[in-house]
């Protein structure tokens, strides 16, 4: 399989890295939705009763209850973001593959936060690969709060042939 051209890095794309997207922001994280994540990412068992507890919240040292790492407060948009706008070479159809990522954390989010994101195209490289030529995008995701608090950073690795 081919793609039929010499290269799938663009001008679009070389332009691209590096740079801040739109930045979008979260609806106020809440308690109410921190629990309903944490019921489903735990059950059946329990969720620790820092993700839903108040009162045994209050005791520890964040003072009050906090989101799990993983919780995501764009999880339930009402307008879905295109996902499919990387760039690429005109008038070729090229499949994408989650190559994984990698997860860094900072602050817990907190009910009142309002989580900023903004995504850039971190770095490319190209490679012959089983199924011709195939593009290795590296997409930084930054999340942080109201203060300025790194939440989470995530780097994405797309493959696209």
């Amino acid at each position: 399989m081919t793609t039929g051209t010499d290269t799938l890095i663009v001008p679009e794309l070389r332009e691209a890295k590096g740079r801040w997207g739109k930045t979008r922001y979260s609806p106020p994280v809440s308690s109410s939705d921190i629990r309903k994540w944490v019921i489903a990412t735990y059950w059946p068992e329990t969720p620790p009763p820092i993700y839903w507890d108040e009162a045994y919240a209050a005791t520890t040292r964040w003072g009050g209850i906090i989101a799990p790492p993983d919780f995501n407060p764009f999880a339930w948009p009402v307008h879905r973001p295109d996902f499919t706008a990387l760039p690429g070479p005109k008038g070729v159809r090229l499949t994408s593959l989650n190559g994984g990522q990698l997860e860094t954390y900072g602050v817990p989010q907190r009910p009142g936060d309002v989580i900023a994101e903004r995504e850039r195209i971190e770095s490319f490289k190209e490679r012959q690969g089983r199924f011709g030529l195939m593009l290795y995008l590296d997409v930084e995701t930054e999340w942080v709060n109201q203060s300025a608090d790194l939440v989470r950073r995530r780097i994405s690795t797309y493959i696209r042939y």
